[in-house]
């Protein structure tokens, strides 16, 4: 289906105006190559180094400008019916450069009916903008979790121009990207209202959207507010998102529109992914190697957020668990360079956004894991019917406990408060002058004194592993968890060793046999309230606790294995360790 009958020709140029100063981590993977077919126009980067920061810049400062191939941007949205109560906030009205412009952008969304490009991080899009059209690559996978590739061109309607397209799609996907494979997979219709902001940090466009995405049969409101940086800091994005949230209710979000108009289309509830495998330097800085850890755990946070609302996906709630872990843990991390002040404050909101999760997620393991196996090995056995609704029931409940969570001024001061701390580097200001000096020094010194430390406390809080109670086992638990996630951030600087990926992956081996003991802990402790909210329910949990029952027996002996494998993995960073 195509949407040309609802346009009017205009004629452009139809050539592609574009800068690849710093193209996206994911397009360089995949090999783009546009100075091949088109004029490329190319600026240096900006080292953070020389951006002004968020104190000391004075209001002349010239600011550097964002590298063309670039979107740095962040959403913040809005309840229905209150994108208006913005207007007029302070931040706006004391920084905008004028009242703005009002647009109506009418966008259609193209891709193959097995979707090539959504499915390899891209997404193609023509906008009409008055009598103009522009279309519009996207790349959608990026360390950054606010930075995207995006390059634009004129075309004469709101047909795809495939041409300009196909030199930013990596070659191993332009056979199967053919113009008449292409379709209309959704349509938006926004009414913009788009302001110029200038603070000392930096500059950014405020645009306030509201209007309709339609896939089909099926339609999504849509209400936010779109800060994207123009030049300067990303530091200026969070400044504006802070003080919006002090004037009214807001949620972050990097959940693109094109992500919810894919999802609408196919009626598919928002994906929530595992974090990407970190590449560190073995020669990068301690302070940039905690920026780029603190980025990756915020973009696993931000990407899992849509899904852990939706609630149809239970892989949601469990990598938004995973995320605050790792920001938990990187933050822990972070102590032992003095940092304080801050890092209590953003781990103590962590813990809380995490305890919010716990039920939700215990009730989801239950529900998909626990029961159907129970209930299916005991078919002839009544009661599963009505213990799966009593707990659909307190799933149901734990939901709206998260949805309320994230909703709320705590989560919201919290996510843009995390944001900004990283990207001002705000742990520099909690440290001692000497400190300073040692973050600049090789990240893998500290790793291999951190590394050594908690593989030490595993294997103390380990001793006497055969006769341990379970409440040491759960001791142990929780230190493998802790060396778990350092061993994540920080292995990679020792690259491909064989040793590292040995020690990981007995690592990761025993991490689960152990977590089978506490599942079945949550189980016996969910089962505990249920039994008397039903007679026919009480006899199916008891099938329940009496399964877990026997199926312990087998699981010591596969655990003792993990402990005895893990215990005689060579840690990597030892002098034993192989090259």
């Amino acid at each position: 289906m195509r949407d040309s009958d609802a346009t009017a020709l205009v004629r452009g140029n139809g050539r592609l105006a574009v800068g690849l100063g710093r193209v996206s981590a994911a397009a360089t993977r995949n090999g783009l190559d546009a100075s091949a077919a088109l004029d490329i126009h190319r600026e240096p980067a900006t080292p953070p180094s020389e951006m002004p920061s968020l104190a000391s810049a004075p209001a002349a400062i010239v600011l550097p400008e964002v590298p063309p191939g670039n979107e740095i941007e962040l959403k913040l949205l809005v309840a229905p019916g209150r994108l208006g109560d913005f207007d007029d906030a302070p931040v706006i009205s004391a920084h905008a450069r004028n009242k703005g412009t009002r647009r109506h952008l009418k966008s259609a969304y193209y891709d193959t009916r097995k979707r090539l490009l959504w499915r390899n991080g891209l997404s193609l899009r023509v906008r009409q903008i008055g009598n103009r059209f522009v279309q519009t690559i996207k790349t959608q996978e990026t360390d950054d979790p606010l930075r995207r590739g995006e390059w634009e061109a004129s075309v004469p309607s709101l047909e795809p121009d495939l041409a300009l397209a196909l030199p930013f799609v990596p070659e191993r996907l332009r056979e199967g990207l053919t113009p008449d494979r292409l379709e209309t997979v959704f349509v938006t219709d926004i009414h913009r209202h788009q302001r110029m902001l200038d603070l000392p940090t930096g500059t950014v466009e405020v645009a306030f959207d509201h209007g309709v995405i339609t896939a089909g049969e099926r339609t999504m409101p849509v209400n936010e507010i779109e800060l994207e940086l123009k030049s300067g800091s990303t530091a200026a994005i969070y400044e504006i998102a802070r003080r919006l949230a002090e004037h009214g209710a807001v949620r972050p979000s990097i959940h693109a529109k094109s992500a919810r108009g894919f999802d609408l289309a196919t009626d598919r509830a928002p994906g929530a992914e595992k974090p990407r495998k970190l590449e560190l330097d073995p020669a990068v800085s301690l302070d940039e190697s905690f920026a780029i850890v603190l980025r990756s755990c915020f973009g696993h946070l931000l990407q899992a957020i849509p899904a852990a609302e939706d609630g149809r996906d239970v892989e949601g709630v469990h990598q938004l668990r995973v995320a605050l872990r790792r920001l938990r843990a990187a933050l822990q991390l972070m102590h032992a360079i003095g940092a304080r002040s801050r890092l209590e404050s953003l781990r103590s909101d962590a813990r809380w956004l995490a305890q919010s999760l716990s039920a939700a997620r215990d009730w989801d393991v239950f529900q998909t894991e626990t029961l159907p196996v129970v209930a299916q090995a005991c078919a002839s056995l009544g009661g599963f019917t009505a213990l799966r609704e009593i707990a659909e029931r307190h799933r149901t409940n734990a939901y709206r406990r998260i949805r309320s969570a994230l909703a709320g001024a705590r989560a919201t001061g919290f996510l843009l408060g995390l944001g900004e701390w990283i990207e001002t580097r705000g742990w520099r200001s909690d440290v001692s002058p000497e400190t300073l000096g040692q973050l600049a020094l090789p990240a893998i010194d500290f790793a291999a004194i951190v590394l050594q430390a908690r593989h030490a406390k595993v294997l103390k809080r380990g001793r006497h592993f055969k006769s341990q109670t379970a409440e040491r086992r759960h001791e142990l638990r929780l230190a493998l968890k802790k060396l778990r996630y350092s061993v994540d951030f920080l292995l990679p600087l020792y690259g491909d060793r064989k040793a590292a990926k040995k020690y990981a992956r007995r690592l990761a081996r025993l991490q689960e046999r152990l977590g089978l003991y506490n599942d079945m802990a949550t189980t016996n402790r969910l089962l505990a309230g249920l039994g008397s909210e039903s007679t026919e329910g009480a006899i199916a949990a008891a099938a329940i606790t009496g399964w877990q029952a026997h199926a312990m027996n087998g699981v010591e002996a596969p655990l003792r294995e993990a402990w005895r494998g893990f215990v005689g993995a060579t840690p990597p960073w030892s002098t034993a360790a192989e090259a």
